[in-house]
């Protein structure tokens, strides 16, 4: 009798361990419908935030319309979940403040946005889907006037920057000599370059071949040679693990399936991931 009753003790405590992690289990399959890809699925869109005045990552038309490399890549991701797609306007000065806001305001933001430690402390940060760097645009009789930073970093000298983002942060550690001039619309600080209105605009290898191809008045003269080296990715807010891994996976699979690079290619981008 004591053989048996050792037995059904046995099997009882089996059972109840075998219960435990059937349970467990399920509870980490039902885990996904609790986090945010759920949730978009349930909306049936994505709500991205962009500051839609980036050419060629993130520009918004005067009709409201968007279009540039990061927008399709927005667009591929919302494929990936299978909904729909709307854009939300952000500003570089308010990008962190509106990706922390409560509620929420959108999902994610892309367009232009450098992958940097301070941003990765607070919030999530794609893998690099875009190689990027600071750079300089002048105009084309200026070409070889600016050949450093040296050569920038004059009094005589006025360089335009953009509110609120890292070009203005890179101008203002580096050149302390400089006329820096703040302007609100990023759109339009290369027309005033171009104009003689001001002498450099500091930006990125990601946005001055799009302006020095439209514009043939302006140049970048150290494209090749930018002061610094990064890669852009898509921001979020963080315990957004489950989107992230989704928007990781599309970023691998277009660079394996060779559609990211098409997609520099379709925008005259170097492909250097």
């Amino acid at each position: 009798m004591e053989q048996i009753r050792r037995k059904l003790c046995f099997l009882t405590v089996l059972l109840v361990l075998c219960s435990s992690t059937v349970l467990a289990a399920c509870h980490d399959c039902d885990n996904p419908a609790d986090g945010k890809v759920a949730e978009i699925v349930e909306r049936g869109k994505l709500l991205v935030g962009t500051t839609g005045d980036y050419r060629p990552l993130s520009f918004c038309e005067a009709d409201g319309t968007y279009w540039g490399f990061g927008i399709e890549l927005a667009q591929e991701i919302a494929r990936s979940l299978g909904v729909e797609i709307e854009f939300v306007k952000t500003s570089w000065p308010t990008l962190t403040a509106d990706v922390l806001a409560e509620p929420q305001t959108f999902d994610m933001a892309i367009g232009g946005i450098t992958i940097t430690d301070a941003r990765c402390e607070t919030m999530l940060m794609s893998e690099g889907y875009l190689a990027n760097g600071k750079t300089m645009m002048c105009r084309a009789s200026d070409a070889g006037r600016f050949r450093s930073l040296a050569d920038i970093d004059k009094p005589e000298v006025r360089v335009v920057v953009n509110p609120g983002g890292l070009n203005e942060k890179f101008a203002n550690a580096n050149l302390t000599h400089a006329t820096i001039i703040v302007h609100q619309k990023n759109e339009e600080i290369p027309s005033l370059i171009a104009e003689g209105a001001a002498d450099v605009m500091i930006t990125e290898i990601t946005e001055a071949p799009y302006y020095i191809k439209a514009d043939p008045r302006l140049a970048a003269p150290l494209l090749r040679e930018p002061f610094t080296h990064g890669k852009i990715g898509v921001l979020m807010r963080k315990g957004q693990d489950d989107l992230m891994e989704k928007v990781n996976h599309v970023i691998r699979r277009m660079k394996s399936d060779g559609s990211l690079r098409r997609l520099h290619e379709k925008y005259g981008l170097v492909y250097s991931l």
